[in-house]
């Protein structure tokens, strides 16, 4: 299995490095810690303890030969390889397109290859690949961007939109390219508004636009509310409208809880959709986190009524420096559609982050 593994990473790693000349990312600077060049530089003694799962002592200790090392070592050499070239070029476009001297911060750009296996009532799916990017690209100044995303979640519906880490590239529903001038602007204290008119890049191609303005406050030491308001027009597919909201607070001991409630209007079939999802969540070490979660997701049509519950724990684990993550994620659904009978899932994904800033949590 881990051969085969390897081979599939391989595969999806040679396909996506064909675009990375194209997916050029000004990342914010990574911790000076977990750069590889940096890393490299230091000695075991001057790392904290917190960057080692083992002894420090044993930082120069022979490795033993294993078939999965020499996988490791290979995911490790194409990062280092393409890692830094990547975003050179992408701060040099973001320092020509923008006619600025430097690169330009709170860049969203990302690449995000993967390998993910799901498997439901005991049989092992074989392993799919995931490739995902985006492209921001300021092309006159910050507050106008060329965005090119892989897929768009428009048009996807809510119920998956929701348990996407839950499912296999074979399980989503076909995504599109898209391609847009993105505005952004702020509004007022904490509002920000951004507008998009593009098209999905596709023979012929689909024009859209949407827009989306979001604000978010703290009343006080401990909750955190935000909010988000999306309305989206596409040529074939007509209107769409999002209601967001989400509220968050400490529960001690390292945990935090959060509470998310979603409403989407689908105009052509003219019915809402709606979700709502509890979670809680806890950093267990610099190197994992866990994410238990609670949901349930409805429609208005015919009637208002329950489509589906689902719970799920999703346990990640940072592999290597902070670009290379494994995640465990067991499940279960309980959907209308099977009288609300019980699906159980247990996925596992490894994904590796060549370029961006994500945000993690």
């Amino acid at each position: 299995m881990i051969a085969s593994l390897k081979n599939s990473a391989k595969r999806c790693l040679a396909t996506a490095l064909l675009f990375l000349p194209v997916l050029a990312n000004a990342a914010e600077p990574r911790s000076e810690i977990l750069t590889p060049s940096a890393t490299e530089r230091l000695t075991p003694e001057k790392l904290p303890l917190s960057f080692f799962t083992f002894e420090p002592e044993d930082f120069w200790a022979e490795p033993e030969d294993s078939i999965w090392l020499d996988f490791s070592n290979w995911v490790i050499r194409q990062e280092r390889e393409y890692g830094e070239s990547v975003e050179s070029l992408g701060a040099w476009a973001d320092r020509t397109l923008s006619g600025s001297s430097r690169a330009l911060p709170n860049n969203r750009s990302y690449l995000r290859l993967g390998l993910a296996a799901k498997s439901e009532t005991g049989n092992l799916a074989d392993f799919e690949q995931e490739v995902r990017f985006r492209l921001e690209v300021p092309t006159a100044e910050e507050k106008l961007k060329l965005v090119l995303d892989s897929e768009t979640d428009d048009l996807v519906p809510l119920a998956e939109r929701d348990r996407d880490r839950q499912l296999v590239e074979s399980e989503r529903t076909d995504s599109t390219a898209t391609g847009a001038l993105r505005f952004i602007t702020d509004l007022g204290d904490a509002v920000n508004f951004s507008t998009d008119i593009g098209g999905r890049l596709r023979l012929p191609p689909e024009m859209f636009w949407r827009a989306k303005v979001g604000k978010g406050w703290k009343p006080g030491q401990d909750w955190s509310f935000g909010t988000e308001q999306r309305v989206y027009y596409y040529h074939t597919e007509g209107w769409g409208a999002r209601t967001w909201f989400g509220a968050s607070r400490p529960l001690g001991n390292g945990w935090n809880f959060y509470a998310s409630s979603e409403l989407e209007w689908i105009h052509d079939e003219r019915r809402f959709e709606a979700a709502q999802i509890f979670s809680v969540h806890k950093r267990l070490n610099n190197r994992s986190e866990l994410r238990p979660r609670l949901g349930v997701l409805g429609e208005s049509k015919p009637n208002w009524r329950t489509t589906s519950y689902f719970a799920d724990l999703t346990w990640r684990y940072r592999v290597y420096e902070d670009w290379l993550f494994a995640e465990l994620i067991p499940a279960v659904t309980f959907p209308r559609e099977d009288d609300f009978k019980e699906r159980g899932s247990v996925l596992f994904r490894i994904e590796m982050y060549f370029a961006g800033t994500m945000e993690r949590d």
